[in-house]
């Protein structure tokens, strides 16, 4: 019976980034979001973790879970990300997991330590542990005991909410600065920090090779 999981709930390759539609292509996006996966998947791996899911109903998404290891929990139909980790707590019940987590796919920067130490914060339990996005508004990672402590819902100002829904149900919420989870990827800025704060992930790789691509201007020429 697994005690510590965490869930990555991924939205179809196909429909990825959708705020990134001005600056890159189609493929571009996928490929991006694809490369997002499977930093998180990379740093899962090498945390303290008795299974890590991966709630799609993506194949080419699943496909990539399972090359990490990752337990499938399939979606039938691509509901949001609130819907996805609702689920994931509910299988997480059935299943008699102790300490749930979740963290989104589009944190390339996290690292297995932060993923430690966000779960080992809500060890021991009843206990709920949270770290937010950058910009203080959203929740980029939860963990809490029991799996069902509290109901969770995403979307900015998602952090503060997630704060006083867990102190009315009588939860001292533990608060925690993680920096390569708060850096998620929306916006052309991001992908640039990610290629300068974390060189060696799949996703600097792909930024830097599209870097490398673009055409540069000449001196001199008109």
């Amino acid at each position: 019976m697994p005690t510590r999981v965490l869930a990555v709930p991924v939205k179809d390759l196909v429909e990825a980034k959708q705020r990134l539609v001005p600056a890159l292509a189609p493929e571009q996006r996928r490929a991006l979001a694809a490369a997002m996966l499977e930093d998180v998947l990379a740093a899962l791996a090498g945390a303290r973790l008795d299974a890590a899911w991966v709630v799609t109903r993506d194949a080419a998404v699943a496909a990539i879970a399972r090359r990490f290891g990752a337990t499938v929990v399939t979606e039938a139909e691509n509901r949001g990300h609130t819907a996805a980790v609702a689920a994931a707590q509910a299988h997480a019940r059935a299943e008699g997991v102790t300490l749930f987590a979740t963290i989104p796919g589009d944190v390339p920067c996290v690292t297995a330590a932060e993923i430690d130490a966000l779960l080992d914060a809500a060890a021991g339990g009843p206990a709920v542990a949270f770290a937010a996005s950058r910009s203080g508004a959203g929740t980029n990672g939860v963990a809490m005991t029991p799996a069902d402590a509290m109901p969770l819902r995403f979307g900015e100002p998602s952090f503060e909410h997630h704060l006083a829904a867990a102190r009315a149900r009588g939860l001292t919420p533990c608060t925690l600065a993680l920096p390569g989870l708060a850096l998620d990827v929306d916006g052309p800025d991001d992908l640039e920090l990610v290629r300068t704060e974390r060189a060696g992930t799949h996703t600097a790789r792909l930024v830097a090779g599209w870097d490398a691509a673009r055409p540069r201007a000449r001196a001199g020429c008109a």
